[in-house]
């Protein structure tokens, strides 16, 4: 039996790794640095430490401040958030709203800042559906590692096993299934893997396909 849900943020939720996936070149060239497609994509749902190893290497700077290249790619995302908005993915009502009503409890877990994370979800409407939002920034590793899984897990005094966490990205997916999770993938910007596929318990199309694994 399924206890709880625990929600990647970007890419699951909220319609913006989009932007990410354009901002963080953005910030690479601002810099004098160069980012293909390819390498942006593989920063999805990715945490501390791993971030600023792997942009650095990317940049191939041994001085590489990754402080000041993060700052100019939030500032730039804030933009074109404004820009744009924020869009919620494909089924996100109906999956949240038949939880509530079956009382599953509802978690957030993502790779991305609370106080940023809780502001997004509030202008989309969605955050008083949730019982906690818990950011990597609260433990040690972020994504891959399995530390907010486990520390989500731990939080709403549940069991790995009984939860089922949602995730669009290879990182997301190996967070959680290394913590234990359940795991279920509704792929964002790129197609599941045969990796993805075999950490997971389901791949759906969107949000409210989940509805059908209760």
């Amino acid at each position: 039996m399924i206890k709880a849900l625990l929600f990647d943020l970007d890419g699951t939720l909220l319609d913006t790794e989009k932007y990410f996936r354009v901002c963080w070149p953005r910030a690479f060239e601002h810099f004098g640095y160069k980012m293909s497609d390819e390498q942006a994509l593989t920063l999805r749902s990715l945490g501390r430490p791993f971030a600023p190893e792997i942009l650095k290497k990317m940049s191939g700077d041994p001085d590489f401040d990754y402080e000041a290249v993060r700052s100019y790619r939030s500032a730039i995302m804030e933009e074109t958030i404004k820009k744009k908005g924020l869009h919620l993915k494909k089924g996100v009502l109906e999956l949240l709203d038949f939880l509530h009503e079956k009382k599953i409890v509802r978690a957030v877990a993502t790779a991305s800042p609370k106080d940023r994370s809780e502001r997004y979800l509030k202008q989309a409407g969605i955050l008083d559906y949730f019982d906690r939002v818990i950011s990597a920034t609260m433990v040690s590793h972020g994504k891959p590692a399995p530390d907010i899984y486990e520390f989500a897990c731990r939080e709403l005094g549940f069991a790995p096993a009984d939860c089922l966490a949602v995730e669009d990205s290879p990182n997301g997916v190996t967070s959680a299934f290394k913590a234990g999770c359940q795991v279920v993938m509704v792929p964002d910007q790129t197609p599941d893997t045969a990796e993805d596929r075999r950490m997971c318990i389901a791949v759906k199309e969107s949000l409210a396909d989940i509805i059908d694994l209760f």
